[in-house]
């Protein structure tokens, strides 16, 4: 005789297993990366497949993939349309998006790229500061407001002037993807006759123009050597995602341990993977740069955030490093 509860009881067994969603895979993490130098460690990690190796020793086979944008707005968007599911880009856009997902996606850093002096380079001999620039100066940089350049700038602006003329040279600003505005800079043409940059451009256009000059650091703004250029990710892929993004970390980590003791290895990777698009001398200069520090960990950022909340940039207050970025180990020396 069968059992007629016993049958019951594995057809519903049966069926809610059947209904469940099914959990979703590790194994994919789509990467937004942009132009320059302070990619680096991503560049050496492609090349490398280093994310590929340490999921493998997480026991997971990982897709990796691979995008190419310009501008903090840019990536921003791609990340909140679940175009991408991690992007590089400036602090200034990861204060954005923070402060915009707060209590929602909950986007916060993952892991900072290094530290990265920018410069301000000016081909106009009158402009010997920010001080000098005229209405007719026009200022290159990813994207105008909440590129990471254009943050320094309005930070640099109100040390000059106030707090509240924070935005003055923002009506002198031009989105420009860095190529585009180092080529510009380097012709010595007239519309473009500024960049706020990043390496390896700004190394570029001071020596391929002679006329261009640095009119800012953005060490000097900051205080110091400062992580401009980070990644974030929200809070959903980091936490449906461990293995991926344990590996992704720890890819990190070994991809800045060679930039910093074989610099050369490094620079070759960035070649392959940017069609060697600078000359490699130059770029083992930009690398081997005593201000260029390698380091997984944020460094010297909370001055920056907070400045973007005392001018009404972004709502809500950091009171931490650690109220923007997830915990990790490898980030534990951060600031």
């Amino acid at each position: 005789m069968f059992d007629s509860k016993k049958i019951a009881a594995a057809l519903a067994a049966a069926s809610l297993v059947a209904a469940a969603p099914a959990a979703r895979a590790e194994g994919k993490i789509r990467i937004a990366e942009q132009f320059g130098v302070v990619y680096l460690l991503l560049n050496v990690a492609q090349d490398q497949k280093l994310i590929e190796k340490h999921g493998k020793k997480q026991g997971v086979e990982i897709d990796v993939d691979w995008v190419k944008l310009s501008g903090g707005a840019a990536t921003n968007d791609a990340l909140l349309s679940n175009s991408v599911d991690v992007v590089g880009a400036g602090l200034g856009p990861l204060m954005t998006i923070w402060d915009r997902t707060n209590g929602k996606q909950n986007v916060r850093g993952i892991a900072s790229l290094g530290n990265f002096p920018y410069y301000l380079i000016s081909t106009n001999p009158a402009v010997k500061s920010i001080a000098d620039f005229g209405p007719k100066d026009r200022i290159a940089l990813p994207a105008v407001t909440v590129s990471v350049q254009a943050r320094i700038l309005q930070m640099a602006s109100a040390k000059q002037w106030g707090a509240a003329q924070f935005k003055k040279l923002d009506a002198n600003t031009q989105a420009l993807p860095h190529p585009d505005a180092a080529a510009a800079v380097i012709a010595g043409g007239t519309e473009i006759n500024a960049h706020f940059a990043n390496p390896p451009f700004q190394e570029q256009e001071l020596a391929g123009n002679p006329k261009a000059k640095i009119v800012l650091d953005s060490y000097q703004v900051l205080g110091g050597p400062a992580s401009s250029t980070v990644l974030y990710a929200t809070e959903k892929y980091v936490k449906e995602n461990p293995k991926t993004y344990r590996a992704f970390l720890d890819a990190l980590v070994e991809a800045a341990q060679l930039a910093a003791s074989h610099p050369e290895a490094a620079a070759d990777a960035y070649l392959r993977v940017n069609k060697g698009s600078i000359d490699r001398a130059l770029l083992i200069k930009v690398i081997k740069d005593p201000k260029v520090q390698f380091k997984v960990s944020p460094q010297n950022t909370l001055g920056l955030a907070q400045f973007l909340f005392e001018v009404g940039a972004i709502k809500k207050k950091p009171e931490s490093w650690k109220d923007y970025f997830f915990e990790h180990p490898a980030l534990a020396a951060g600031s």
